[in-house]
């Protein structure tokens, strides 16, 4: 009988020696209480088997009681590895009802509560112990059967509910279960000499051992950061919230070598590498935690370094470094981004060779209609240029200017120019070709080329994907003869309420028809047509454009002089 209880003993210390070997962070605290409780356990259990007299056997018997913790801390162990959030207070307790019952043990042989009567005989160097248990004795056993119940229940509940849980160790977690209930009716059905009890804590053991082991394969973040670290390829360095030092793995020494001089708790050195690349970085993260990665060249490799936050539980203790190689990465996409250039760069060509040959049909259909004019030959060359001198004076007024054209407007405002008169190919010869002036009636007719115009710019340009071009140039053919006042045509608008295109459109379609010479009259000279245009100005024209012309009138007096 010594023999059988020294050997469970020893075998519980071997298991907890194995737990230990096997142990990780992650594993539960009351699993590791477990290992450690037991061996205490079956230590009482030998005292007691070697004891020479009662008092000896008391001594067991009491340190044996701190079983009753092990039934609970088993219990606690299936809550965590079945994932049921248990409240801490139900925890407190099961643990308090547990902690009344070990106390009550410890009154054995000075009070009547757990134990009536203990007494004991010495037969052939053995004692043999006659025991007579008090009321809360058997309130233990009470309540060791409703601990059993609720981890049974808790299991069963685990199989039904929960898919997060291996179906594997849940089997192993019923054996545990079931191994010291087993074990109290077998010692009590066949009567014999020794008490299963310490064979079921070991029992116990090894079922848990069997779990702990299976419980590192189902540890993902563990497995997965160890897996990572292990091999090779990823480097790690943690910093405090205080930017010191917490240690770094092999391949961040190697990618920084001033981290394998640097001691643990210390800070880095200021203008080292450390405090430019690394601790610059981390500031920039803490700023914008979006700024959470930058590049370091090592080598002929390429590492992408992240920056997290370090936690410890809930709380935030600092900053970690995840160094990973990306030298495969960054040239595939060095490689792709040349082809993107360089499809750019064609793209750009086709389409630049397309908006010229547009542009060219778009000068051409106007070139031809103006050529059913023989009163304005050269008329759509020259305003394209009158609206470029005066675009040129707008965008220099940077101080103070009211208009802020953008290059795409000004770009497309001069392109557009020469469309401006393309509804007079909707107008009859009889008229368009008429030599001296028109008749009300035929100046009615003629005032429809702008709608005509309108209707033929939206119908060339539909299609186009440049929607801002196409309204402007729209905008050019249908309202170059609106005036301020609201006495121009087609729709008598006032003011701002002509496009910004139109209003500028308008003083380059007036100024060469004033300067130029047609077959119903002769050109005026630079005085005379300027001093219409000025007195045109709030009337005709938008008055806010009076300085841009005043400013490009030396250069349009010199167009026109050298024509």
């Amino acid at each position: 009988m010594k023999l059988y209880y020294g050997i469970l003993f020893i075998t519980s210390v071997f298991l907890t020696g194995i737990y230990s070997l096997i142990w990780r962070k992650r594993f539960s605290a009351f699993l590791t209480l477990n290992y450690a409780l037991i061996p205490i356990v079956n230590l009482g259990y030998y005292i007691v088997a070697v004891s020479q007299n009662v008092p000896e056997a008391i001594v067991g018997i009491k340190i044996s009681y701190l079983g009753i913790f092990a039934h609970i801390f088993i219990m606690y162990t299936i809550f965590d590895l079945c994932n049921l959030n248990i409240k801490k207070a139900f925890r407190l307790i099961l643990l308090a009802v547990s902690t009344f019952f070990f106390f009550s043990a410890l009154t054995i042989g000075s009070t009547t509560f757990f134990y009536k009567n203990i007494t004991g005989e010495l037969i052939e160097n053995t004692l043999v112990l006659h025991k007579k248990y008090g009321l809360i004795h058997t309130l233990y056993y009470v309540q060791v059967f409703i601990y059993m119940g609720i981890t049974i229940s808790a299991t069963f509940y685990t199989i039904c509910k929960k898919k997060d849980v291996s179906r594997h160790n849940l089997r192993y977690i019923l054996a545990c279960e079931s191994i010291p209930v087993l074990s109290f009716f077998a010692g009590r059905f066949f009567h014999v000499k020794v008490d299963f009890m310490p064979l079921s804590y070991v029992l116990s053991e090894i079922v848990l051992l069997i779990i702990s082991h299976r419980i590192i394969l189902y540890d993902i973040t563990a497995t997965a950061i160890e897996t990572i670290s292990a091999n090779g390829k990823t480097g790690f360095a943690s910093f405090d919230d205080k930017f010191h030092y917490l240690g770094g793995n092999q391949v961040a020494k190697e990618i920084y070598p001033e981290l394998a001089e640097l001691r643990v708790d210390s800070s880095i050195p200021k203008n080292s590498e450390l405090n430019v690349e690394i601790l610059e970085n981390i500031r920039r993260y803490i700023a914008d935690p979006k700024e959470n990665s930058f590049v370091k060249n090592f080598g002929e490799l390429i590492y992408k370094i992240d920056i997290d936050t370090l936690f410890d539980g809930r709380n935030n203790r600092g900053y970690i470094l995840y160094m990973q190689d990306d030298t495969k990465n960054r040239k595939y996409i060095s490689l792709l981004n040349k082809f993107n250039d360089r499809l750019k760069d064609e793209v750009a060509e086709k389409t630049g060779h397309i908006v010229k040959m547009h542009d060219s049909l778009i000068l051409g259909m106007a070139t031809m209609v103006e050529s059913r004019d023989n009163s304005t030959g050269g008329h759509i060359k020259r305003t394209s240029d009158v609206v470029k001198f005066l675009v040129e004076e707008i965008q220099k007024d940077t101080d103070g200017g009211i208009l802020n054209l953008t290059g795409d407007f000004c770009h497309n405002l001069i392109k557009a120019a020469p469309m401006h008169d393309l509804g007079k190919i909707a107008v009859d010869d009889s008229i368009l070709r008429k030599p001296g002036r028109y008749t009300p009636e035929e100046f009615e007719l003629m005032k429809k080329h702008t709608t005509e115009g309108a209707q033929i710019v939206h119908e060339i340009l539909k299609e186009t994907e440049d929607t801002s071009f196409h309204i402007l140039a729209e905008n050019v053919a249908h309202y170059h003869h609106e005036r301020c006042d609201g006495s121009g045509y087609p729709k008598g608008l006032k003011g701002e309420q002509i496009p910004l295109e139109a209003r500028i459109m308008a003083i380059a379609d007036v100024y060469d028809a004033l300067v130029s010479k047609r077959v119903y009259k002769e050109a005026m000279s630079f005085e005379q047509a300027d001093a219409i245009m000025m007195e045109s100005f709030g009337k005709h024209f938008d008055k806010q454009l009076e300085k841009y012309y005043i400013a490009a009138l030396p250069k349009l007096e010199a167009y026109y002089a050298g024509l």
